[in-house]
């Protein structure tokens, strides 16, 4: 088969060859090859018609849904760049990626999801929206590039363009500018650009090319033997690098991604039962959780699964025995990625050792390469070492949208250097400690944040923990840890500190916890910096009122 390295070339070809098999799955409907690739056209002539041309970004500010799906390849067949925004960003983030990203375009809905109304963010973070004389035409100072708003759906909103209003314009655009435009992206032009989460300061946005995204898709799929008779269940929302290579690997396949509009365990674990799917890419510690842990975990018939991407290595205690009790048949596997490296770069081979798979987190991908550098000197670190994990291959980012400072830093000889911390074993599996930038400095001392997580997880009460640096005034910053309990489970504070004790150097024991029931997520990580803001705002409340 011709490798394709395009998202509108990747869709025309399996519309051709596999136009009645099914290409997405949801809990409430499917959509065939055929019928997406239909779709995907009528967005890409909705685009042209709105005036939008080769190499212009598009935003994309929607829930998961069939509307995301085409868009993300109706975006691509009419040549331009989508620039997917996360769906929880309040207004003031909207209006940052807008301007950041030279966004021309932002294609939204009318509907409320997960109690999330778009169209009055855009309002919040687009002062002058409503009151634009011309809809098609806005001049808005905080976004000088957009040019318009396309509502999908049959509603209409001050300042946007209503998805009836521009259907006689978008059938007046001929079919073949569209077949034109889509043969005219290069493998190596920009596809995406995808905003980081901004855990710690403002999102930066990914250059990321189409030869990257399906190259990474097509790696993976050789590594996890995937077929036309595979089906692939992911939860990440759309807006995800994690979403968004599994789909190609799929569409390269034949195979059906299966997925849903918002993650919920119990309509999760219906879905994976009912649909058969074979491959399961829960991924995160915040999903897998709450799947193991739903009441209906137990009595899902999950035989259908036979490989599942679990990272056990790096999951809670009691998570391996929950999962291979469940799915004894079903080969657990370990990854490793990020965004700027179009999503994966290390999985465990399906034929390795069990125990390589349970407790390090792969080898790198075809196509790729991975040292541990030092920090401070670049050098490559033996097998056993802990150091900075550097990535090189196709897959890397092109560089950050606007920001050749950052790119600079973080591109050095064809490597990109990922600030997280890393060790290489013998046999090449990587395994994560943690990320330089989520150290802590305390009294002169440097604290992986992951060390302390780890062991407050290992307490039998705890589902998860996470730890955060705060001010101090005599060892300048102290470990804070936030925990959520297991259901049923009780703990205290102190009870959790005398647990860290004799366990752990004492400048490590976290000196505050809090519980909490739900976490500040961006896309899929934890958001600490709004934990940590928090916990500083009280500790500073409770120091001036004792004052």
């Amino acid at each position: 088969m011709t490798e394709i390295n395009t998202f509108g070339r990747l869709l025309a070809r399996a519309a051709r060859t596999w136009p009645e098999r099914d290409a997405v799955i949801f809990p409430e409907r499917r959509q065939s090859f055929a019928e997406l690739h239909d779709r995907s056209m009528l967005r890409a002539r909705q685009l042209v018609a709105l005036g939008v041309k080769p190499g212009e970004h598009v935003g994309i500010l929607l829930p998961t849904s069939f509307e995301f799906m085409e868009l993300m390849f109706g975006i691509a067949m009419a040549g331009a760049v989508m620039v997917p925004i996360n769906a929880r960003y309040r207004g003031s983030e909207i209006a940052y990626v807008t301007e950041n990203a030279d966004i021309v375009t932002i294609v939204t809905t009318g509907k409320v999801a997960e109690g999330v109304n778009f169209i009055e963010r855009l309002g919040e973070g687009l002062p002058g929206l409503a009151k634009a004389a011309d809809p098609r035409a806005l001049s808005l100072t905080v976004a000088p590039t957009l040019r318009n708003i396309l509502l999908l759906g049959g509603g209409s909103a001050p300042g946007l363009v209503s998805e009836p209003d521009l259907a006689a314009d978008a059938g007046a655009v001929p079919p073949a500018e569209i077949g034109r435009r889509t043969d005219a992206v290069g493998d190596d032009d920009l596809c995406m650009i995808l905003y980081t989460s901004g855990t710690t300061s403002n999102p930066k946005g990914c250059m990321i090319t189409g030869r990257s995204i399906i190259g990474n898709g097509r790696a993976m799929a050789k590594a996890y033997g995937m077929t036309e008779t595979d089906s692939f269940w992911s939860p990440l929302p759309m807006f995800h690098i994690a979403a968004t290579f599994p789909v190609a690997a799929c569409f390269d396949m034949g195979s059906a991604y299966v997925t849903m509009g918002y993650f919920d365990a119990g309509v999760a674990l219906k879905l994976l039962e009912e649909s058969r799917a074979t491959i399961n890419y829960a991924c995160f510690v915040t999903i897998i959780g709450d799947l193991i842990n739903h009441p209906d975990f137990a009595k899902t018939d999950l035989s259908a699964i036979r490989l599942m991407n679990s990272s056990l290595a790096v999951q809670p205690p009691g998570f391996t025995e929950k999962l291979t009790k469940a799915m004894p048949n079903c080969i657990q596997v370990g990854t490793y990625g990020l965004s700027e490296a179009a999503g994966t770069v290390t999985t465990s081979p399906v034929d390795s050792p069990e125990h390589l798979r349970h407790t390090r987190l792969g080898s790198p991908m075809p196509g790729q390469e991975v040292e541990i550098r030092d920090p401070d000197t670049g050098t490559p670190l033996p097998a056993g070492a802990r150091g900075e994990i550097c990535v090189r291959g196709v897959n890397i980012l092109k560089g950050y949208y606007k920001d050749p400072e950052k790119t600079a830093q973080t591109i050095r000889d064809g490597w990109l250097h990922t600030g997280d911390i890393g060790s290489l074993d013998e046999h090449g599996t990587i395994m994560f400690h943690g990320r330089f930038k989520d150290m802590l400095k305390v009294g002169g001392e440097n604290v992986a944040a992951a060390e302390i997580e780890g062991l407050l997880q290992q307490h039998p009460a705890v589902k998860l923990a996470q730890v955060v640096g705060v001010p101090d005034a005599r060892l300048v910053e102290v470990p804070a840890a936030f925990v959520e309990l297991k259901p049923g489970q009780s703990v205290g504070e102190q009870d959790l500190i005398a647990w860290c004790k004799g366990q752990i150097s004492s400048f490590k024991i976290p000196r505050h916890v809090r519980f909490v029931t739900s976490w500040p997520m961006s896309t899929s990580k934890i958001q600490k910096f709004k934990m940590r803001t928090e916990l500083v705002e009280e500790l500073e409340a409770r120091r001036g009122a004792a004052e």
